[in-house]
C-alpha cells in the first residue's frame, strides 16, 4: 500500500509542478503578453491559500478521505482542461477566475495527501522521508517536463499532460483506507487553533514558512546568476535541478537511515545551512555556485522531512488533515512573497542572494524566538 501511495503522490505532485510552468507558457503563447500569463499563474497558485483550511476540515470529517482526495484531483484536472479550452475564447478575467477556482484544489496534492500517510503500513519516519522525496522528484521533473513537452508539442499539450497526470493519480488516492470519523465535532478553524497553541508545531511552521520564502527568492535569483556568471539564464535554472537532485538524494538516505534525533533540530539546522549556501552562491565562481546548490539541496531535503515529522507528531489524529493543509497553504503564501521580493531585487543577483541569506537567518531567529515548554523533570 505504501508503494501505491508514494507512486500516486509522485504522479500528482509532478503534475502539479508541471501545471504552473505549462499554464504560464500557454498564457504567453495564446495572449502574447507576459502580464496575462502571470495573472493566470497567480490565480492558479494564490487561491490554494484559501482552499487549504476548508479542504482540510472536510478531509478530517469524512470516513473515506481517499474518495475526497480523488474527487479533488478530478476537480484540478477538469479545471486545467477548462482553462486550456477557454483561453483565447473567453475574456481573460473569466479565464483567470477559472484558474482561481482550479487552484482551490491544490492542497489535496500537497498537505492533504501527506496527512493520510499514517494510514499506510510501515515505519513512519522512513515513510515520511520517502513522502518528502516525492516533492523533490516533482520539483525536479515537473518544470523539465513542461519545457520539453511545450518545446516539442506546444504549451497546450503541456497543460493537457498536467491534467492527465492528476487524473492518473486518482486510483491511488481512491484506494486509501476508510476510517472512523469524528464528523461534525471539529470546527473548520480547529486546525489553526492547534497550530497556534502547540508551540513546537508553531515554531516549525513559522521557521519553514520564512525559509520557504527564501526558496522563492532563489527561484528568481538563480536564472539571473546564470545569465551574469554562467553564460545563460537557462544554466542558472539548471542549478534548481541540482538543488532538487541533492534534496532527493538526501531524502533517500534518510529513508534508509532515518534521523533518530528530534526533527525540530533539523528544521533549525537546515535554515543555517541554507543561509550559508546563499552566501556561497552570491560570492562564488562557477564551481562554488554548483557546490552551493548541492549544499542547498542537502539542507532542503531534511528540512521538509523534519517538518512533516513535527506535524505528524503534534497534530491530533482527528485534525491532522487541517494541520497539514493549513501548513501547506501558509508555506505557499511564503513562497509567493519570496518570489515578489526576489523580483524587486532582481536588478542585482548578488544583492538578491545576500537577501536570501538574511531571510534564512531570520527563519533561524524565528525558531529561537518561539519558546516551547520545557520537559518536566522527575515526572
Amino acid at each position: 500500500m505504501l508503494g501505491r501511495y508514494l507512486a500516486g503522490a509522485a504522479l500528482a505532485r509532478t503534475g502539479d509542478e508541471l501545471s504552473g510552468p505549462a499554464v504560464l507558457l500557454l498564457g504567453i503563447s495564446v495572449t502574447g503578453t507576459p502580464g496575462a500569463a502571470s495573472a493566470l499563474l497567480t490565480g492558479l497558485t494564490a487561491s490554494s491559500a484559501l482552499g487549504g483550511p476548508v479542504f482540510g476540515a472536510f478531509l478530517d470529517r469524512v470516513a473515506r478521505p481517499g474518495l475526497l482526495l480523488a474527487a479533488t484531483l478530478a476537480w484540478y484536472a477538469l479545471g486545467l482542461a477548462l482553462v486550456l479550452l477557454a483561453l483565447g475564447h473567453l475574456p481573460l478575467p473569466a479565464v483567470v477566475t477559472l484558474a482561481v477556482v482550479t487552484g482551490l484544489g491544490n492542497p489535496a496534492v500537497s498537505g492533504g495527501w501527506t496527512s493520510q500517510l499514517p494510514a499506510a503500513p510501515g515505519d513512519l519516519p522512513r515513510a515520511t522521508a520517502l513522502d518528502a522525496a516525492t516533492f523533490n522528484v516533482a520539483s525536479l521533473a515537473g518544470p523539465a517536463l513542461a519545457a520539453v513537452v511545450a518545446d516539442r508539442f506546444g504549451a497546450a499539450t503541456a497543460v493537457a499532460v498536467a491534467a492527465a497526470m492528476m487524473a492518473l493519480a486518482m486510483p491511488a488516492a481512491w484506494s486509501l483506507p476508510a476510517r472512523r470519523t469524528s464528523r461534525g465535532r471539529a470546527h473548520w478553524t480547529a486546525g489553526l487553533t492547534v497550530l497556534v497553541r502547540r508551540r513546537a508545531l508553531l515554531r516549525a511552521t513559522v521557521t519553514s514558512t520564512i525559509s520557504y520564502g527564501g526558496l522563492g527568492m532563489v527561484v528568481v535569483c538563480y536564472p539571473l546568476v546564470g545569465a551574469s556568471r554562467l553564460g545563460g539564464a537557462s544554466r542558472g535554472a539548471l542549478l534548481l535541478a541540482v538543488v532538487a537532485g541533492a534534496a532527493l538524494l538526501t531524502d533517500a538516505v534518510l529513508a534508509r537511515r532515518p534521523w533518530r534525533g528530534r526533527p525540530d533540530t533539523l528544521v533549525f539546522a537546515s535554515t543555517v545551512v541554507l543561509a550559508t549556501s546563499a552566501v556561497g552562491t552570491a560570492l562564488g565562481g562557477p564551481v562554488l555556485l554548483v557546490l552551493s546548490a548541492v549544499l542547498a539541496g542537502l539542507a532542503e531535503g531534511p528540512q521538509l522531512t523534519a517538518l512533516f515529522a513535527v506535524r505528524h507528531r503534534e497534530a491530533p489524529e482527528h485534525l491532522r488533515a487541517q494541520v497539514f493543509t493549513i501548513g501547506a497553504s501558509v508555506k505557499i503564501t511564503g513562497f509567493a512573497a519570496g518570489t515578489a521580493l526576489g523580483g524587486a531585487l532582481a536588478g542585482s543577483p548578488t544583492t538578491c542572494l545576500l537577501a536570501v541569506a538574511a531571510v534564512q537567518l531570520a527563519a533561524a531567529a524565528a525558531y529561537a524566538a518561539v519558546r516551547t515548554p520545557s520537559p518536566v523533570r522527575g515526572a
